[in-house]
């Protein structure tokens, strides 16, 4: 058995840096840990870097290093979809493992990717791609595996957390909290990915097809963002007892009660949540999952979804699983260095490929949950009448009615909770009650669960 793994690192940014000064930190650990030397041999960057140890080979080939003899594992935080791609496929072409962070790459090309692993016996490991530190990905893989996953709910991107955080303790309207963000680095120039929930909705993907053993499917995650949020609805959620989270949801659906469709639900959208619930008091930058399964039930995995340290954490988590697994590569007899290994590694997507089902993703009208409706109409009698009529004609149950002050002379705020309900009847209800003569503006509507 060789003393020695070596790693390439491709791309030197946050966390890649954070990489090499976490193995530089932890070395004699790492060793404890695994038994071998974990060394890094080459790193892929754009520049020639002045801090980085003259034994490490600085390379601006990243296909040459992928590819390289004088690598085992190839981990790579250069983010993208193109180069990303190319690189790894390469990699995994010349019989490399993979560590990667990518989230967006996985969403989108996953499926393509984890079977040209399979196919060339290597494996492509992510638990950095989803909520940083929080080892989500093992968890639901591993130690969750004899679980039947019923659903699962996230704040899974911190910047959207941080925002609603800010806009509820302080008072804060979204454009202020959004441009502080930009300045402590939370979000991007471009904030688009992290406030429009596109960022949310990767990393989605990946959970569900590892909580129900599906095929990766981003293109069919319904995605809503949190620009439109105000503080009028921020505030009135917490008077009815709510608060407002940016949340990610895959819902198990089994066509009973109140159902109309089979299938899973995948959605990313702002929700009001009790304000006890587990999820509710996870604020700032923070991420946290919760998860439902049977027989185990509610379990919530909660910690830094970003960052150098956290992201670190969790790429030099997947090296050591893929020390060990090169390790029992060593020792096995040379006929079974070529055979497919299900029984040697977790499947990528936790079930073995062949087992992955075509379970169908409901479209977003069959999405069943709760509503907060916000109605601005003209204070003059029989105008809650006409609304209730109409959400019962509907079928939608009313919770709670909350009529506010006027904030215009004659126009008043009404503020309906429902009980869940899907999503097609309450968009009838909703277009009946906006054609209403007494209706002044648009209903400012937000999903409600309850998370039980």
């Amino acid at each position: 058995m060789s003393n020695s793994i070596k790693l390439a690192i491709l791309g030197l940014g946050t966390v890649g840096t954070g990489v090499i000064n976490l193995i530089n930190d932890n070395l004699n650990e790492l060793k404890r840990r695994s038994g071998r030397d974990i060394i890094i041999t080459e790193v892929g960057t754009r520049r020639h870097r002045d801090d980085i140890d003259p034994n490490i080979m600085q390379n601006r080939d990243l296909m040459a290093t992928a590819a390289s003899d004088n690598v085992d594992i190839v981990v790579e935080v250069i983010g993208g979809t193109t180069l990303a791609k190319d690189v790894i496929m390469h990699a995994i072409k010349n019989g490399k493992h993979v560590v990667t962070a990518n989230k967006a790459l996985l969403a989108e090309h996953g499926n393509e990717i984890f079977a040209f692993a399979e196919e060339h016996n290597v494996h492509v490991a992510y638990e950095a791609a989803v909520a940083g530190g929080i080892p989500i990905i093992k968890v639901m893989r591993e130690a969750l595996a004899a679980n039947k996953i019923d659903w699962l709910a996230g704040i899974i991107n911190g910047t959207g957390n941080f925002i609603m955080t800010e806009m509820r303790d302080k008072g804060r309207p979204f454009a202020d909290v959004l441009s502080e963000a930009q300045e402590l680095g939370y979000a991007e120039a471009d904030p688009t990915f992290d406030v429009e929930g596109i960022d949310a909705a990767h990393k989605l993907a990946l959970l569900a097809s590892i909580a129900f053993g599906i095929p990766l499917q981003f293109d069919k995650v319904y995605c809503e963002g949190i620009t439109g949020i105000t503080l009028q609805d921020v505030n009135y959620a917490e008077e009815l007892g709510y608060r407002i989270k940016h949340l990610g949801f895959a819902v198990r659906r089994d066509g009973q009660g109140n159902d109309e469709a089979s299938g899973i639900e995948l959605r990313v959208h702002p929700t009001l949540i009790p304000q006890d619930a587990l999820l509710a008091n996870v604020n700032g930058v923070k991420n946290a999952v919760l998860v439902n399964s049977h027989p185990l039930g509610q379990t919530l995995y909660c910690g830094d979804g970003a960052g150098a340290g956290a992201t670190a954490s969790a790429v030099m988590a997947d090296v050591m699983d893929l020390v060990r697994v090169l390790g029992s590569k060593d020792s096995n007899d040379e006929s079974n260095s070529n055979q497919n290994n299900h029984g040697h590694h977790v499947p990528h997507l936790a079930f073995i490929p062949e087992q992955l089902s075509d379970t169908p993703i409901l479209r977003a009208e069959q999405m069943i949950t709760g509503y907060y409706l916000r109605v601005h109409a003209y204070d003059s009698p029989g105008v809650l009448a006409d609304i209730t009529r109409i959400l019962s004609d509907a079928g939608i149950n009313i919770d709670a009615i909350l009529q506010k002050p006027a904030h215009k002379v004659g126009q008043v705020p009404v503020i309906i909770l429902t009980l869940p309900v899907v999503e097609s009847q309450m968009n009838l209800a909703i277009e009946k009650i906006e054609k209403l003569e007494t209706i002044t503006d648009k209903v400012v509507r937000i999903r409600l669960d309850e998370l039980a």
